[in-house]
């Protein structure tokens, strides 16, 4: 399975895949922005939401800017049979690409 998805094709499934916003606390806190329908799942807690993401369904992560957070949360997603994938360059590359972006 494909581990990123470009940030000009996120668009084109923004309305069917579950968008996880996994930025760390303190970089989400720092922002007021998100991705639109994102649901924030911290990071560093991951092995207790990880049974709770749908298996059956596509799945998008983003971070910061689409490094080691994005690399290692899309890495366990995809080892628990999870249609994972990230935004390459993160919220960072979605803005620079002209991707949605509202205020959180």
């Amino acid at each position: 399975m494909e581990r990123t998805i470009k940030p000009e094709d996120f668009a084109a499934i923004a309305d069917i895949a579950m968008v996880l916003d996994v930025r760390r606390l303190e970089d989400r806190a720092a922002s007021n922005e998100t991705v639109p329908f994102a649901i924030w799942k911290d990071p560093t807690q991951l092995d207790q939401w990880i049974d709770a993401i749908p298996r059956k369904h596509e799945v998008v992560i983003y971070c910061v800017r689409g490094g080691g957070i994005s690399n290692s949360v899309v890495d366990r997603l995809q080892a628990d049979g999870v249609k994972a994938r990230f935004i390459e360059g993160g919220i960072e590359g979605l803005k620079a690409a002209g991707g949605r972006i509202v205020k959180k």
